[in-house]
């Protein structure tokens, strides 16, 4: 349960890092959005697995 939190919240701070990066640009708002959603999409593939097994290896 822990292991959600911290991989759900390290992919939503990527995912804000993503429309912060991309608000000095000329890019559209949905152009934004949709790219904020794929930065956290894909960041919740990615670090599911490890930040889980770190979690299970500590025995938390």
């Amino acid at each position: 349960m822990k292991a959600s939190f911290v991989y759900t919240g390290l992919s939503l701070l990527a995912a804000a890092l993503f429309v912060i990066a991309t608000i000095s640009g000329d890019y559209s708002t949905v152009a934004r959005i949709g790219g904020a959603v794929w930065v956290f999409i894909l960041s919740m593939i990615i670090l599911m697995p490890p930040v889980t097994a770190a979690f299970k290896k500590r025995g938390g």
